[in-house]
């Protein structure tokens, strides 16, 4: 958020929101609009005053950098004197409580790690935040741009890496950090909802050839590895998030814009920073192998047994990772709720706790590597409401190749219909309005009269990602539909994420026949001013939204019954 939208002057510093107070040692949101002055600071009736309350304490007194003071005091025609004094041209201040409240609430998140990465990006002291932040160069692998025009796509990447103090005695002290949990988080284009998939570490799958940033700046291609679990797409062999990312797309064919990756170390100072997250057990908990001891019913967990919670297996369901998974997702639902509560959005010492612990704690992608970026995508994504947020695990079933089920493959038919509504950015809530909404223009858009196929007149072009997928929908249309006046028009001028159809208004009815006969989305239609002459074709341009000859491009109605989903807006107790 810039100063015009916080209602302050085009120049001032979103730092200088946050000063020191000198009787405290903690960062303090300012809620006086004098330059310089703590909250204490602002008490005090005189320089004199101020004086002696700075000799009181135990050490020197750290000054607000003199060129922000200087620049807020002389924004209202004031020289420092006239400030620190609280001279009679200081102009009115409104009530502290509804001036912080108006601020914070700009703040709040999505996911856990999200929310916490950048919630308060705009209050916080950016210099040092930014110092916090790690990053990994995954080349083109991800999205340089913060923002897109359509939906996003963030991988959160739990590691088992066992670096921090205390953590050198968990399991494999050696790993390199596999990808042990994996959230695909979907944001919607239009910002109403999001869909957080869940892909279980066990899931065997090919991960493909990934090309990775050497620390000298050159380029190394690891090979890739058919049929291993996901969790070797990180780590092993040198494999960086990127390959990760890869791996997921190649999986769902949805490319990730960005990641998060996280630690066992940062779980634990994450959940700690946030003053702990409400939990809630169907049975008591007493697990030797991750020491895990919680009772009946709702407990707040933090650090160690935060950690060890998220890392049981043993305690829930039939004691797989599946399980383990669902413990996850309630989790974080939880911690989604304690970030957007107000406890958290009206207390500026939290806050900034959990501001300067998240920057500590992640490792992002170049693409959103400093707190400005952060806080951006932060801002787009705490537009959806709790409510609206979709906790969902890729449908798998047990790998038939194994004697003893250990790994999972994906479900035969349910796991592909997810993936397509995700691709398609199709809810999985219930945002009534959007579904009114896409249903009246699919309607309007096969309303009147079709074309006999024999009369339809297009030409193709691949803009997507499938070699030959122009000419493999010409046949397509030509032989099982009947389109023979079809044309392969071969590769379109650059790549496009969305399929597209032009037409003239007087080829609207060939124009709906397409549509139909493809399940092309009312968004894909884009008609024209000006009517066609002769023997014009339509122009049918395919995205990266297309997925094979046939296949539909629109997502599904709805995904099967049996796919587990939780809202985050509720609270569960894990069994």
């Amino acid at each position: 958020m810039d100063a015009q939208s916080r209602g302050r002057a085009d120049d001032i510093d979103p730092a200088d929101q946050w000063v020191l107070n000198p009787h405290t040692g903690n960062y303090e949101l300012r809620l006086d609009q004098s330059a310089g002055e703590s909250p204490v600071a602002a008490r005090t009736t005189t320089a004199e005053d101020s004086g002696r309350r700075a000799e009181s304490t135990d050490g020197p007194r750290r000054e607000v950098p003199a060129q922000r003071s200087r620049r807020s005091a002389q924004k209202d025609g004031r020289g420092p004197e006239a400030s620190a004094a609280g001279g009679a041209g200081r102009r009115k201040r409104k009530a502290p409580k509804a001036r912080r409240k108006k601020a914070l609430m700009w703040t709040g998140g999505v996911t856990a790690f999200v929310v916490v990465a950048a919630g308060v990006g705009a209050y916080a002291l950016y210099e040092r935040f930014n110092g916090n932040i790690s990053t990994i160069d995954i080349g083109d692998a991800g999205n340089n741009d913060v923002l897109s025009d359509g939906p996003m796509n963030i991988l959160i990447i739990g590691t088992d890496k066992r670096t921090g103090k205390g953590n050198e005695g968990y399991g494999d002290k050696g790993s390199e950090g596999h990808a042990d949990t994996n959230i695909l988080f979907h944001v919607s284009e239009d910002r109403t909802n999001a869909t957080a998939l869940s892909i279980p570490r066990d899931l065997m799958t090919d991960i493909p050839d990934c090309e990775t940033v050497q620390p000298d700046g050159s380029t190394k291609t690891i090979p890739g590895t058919p049929r291993v679990r996901f969790n070797v797409s990180l780590g092993q062999e040198g494999r960086n998030p990127g390959c990760t990312m890869q791996t997921v797309e190649a999986i769902t064919g949805i490319k990730p814009d960005h990641f998060m990756m996280v630690d066992f170390n940062a779980v634990k100072e994450l959940t700690t920073a946030v003053g702990g997250v409400k939990v809630c057990m169907a049975k008591p908990i007493n697990d030797p192998k991750s020491h895990l001891e919680l009772p009946q019913g709702e407990s707040t967990v933090a650090g160690e047994d935060a950690l060890a919670l998220l890392r049981t297996r043993h305690s829930f369901g039939n004691e797989s990772d599946l399980d383990r998974i669902k413990v996850q997702q309630q989790f974080l639902a939880s911690m989604i709720r304690e970030m957007k509560s107000s406890d958290t959005l009206t207390n500026p010492s939290k806050l900034f706790k959990l501001a300067d612990a998240a920057t500590n704690a992640l490792t992002v992608d170049q693409g959103i590597g400093s707190a400005k970026k952060l806080m951006t995508l932060a801002q787009e994504i705490g537009k959806v409401d709790a409510k609206n947020i979709t906790f969902v695990t890729m449908p798998v079933v047990d790998n038939p190749a194994e004697a003893v089920r250990a790994t999972v493959v994906p479900h035969p038919t349910q796991a592909e219909p997810l993936f397509a509504m995700m691709r398609s950015d199709t809810s999985l809530t219930e945002v009534k309005q959007k579904e009114k909404a896409a249903k009246s223009k699919q309607a309007a858009l096969l309303k009147g009269p079709k074309a006999a196929p024999a009369d339809v007149r297009v030409d193709v072009l691949n803009g997507g990602e499938i070699a030959g997928a122009a000419g493999a929908t010409v046949t397509w249309l030509q032989n099982q539909q009947g389109v023979l006046k079809s044309t392969n028009k071969a590769n379109a001028p650059e790549k496009t994420k969305k399929t597209t159809l032009e037409y003239a208004p007087n080829q609207a009815d060939q124009a709906r026949a397409l549509a139909e006969m493809m399940g092309l989305p009312a968004a894909a239609m884009k008609q024209g001013t000006a009517d066609a002459e002769g023997l014009e074709a339509m122009v049918l341009t395919l995205g990266a939204d297309f997925k094979g000859a046939g296949i539909p491009i629109t997502g599904p109605a709805k995904i099967s019954d049996d796919v587990e989903r939780a809202s985050a807006d509720k609270a569960v107790c894990s069994k």
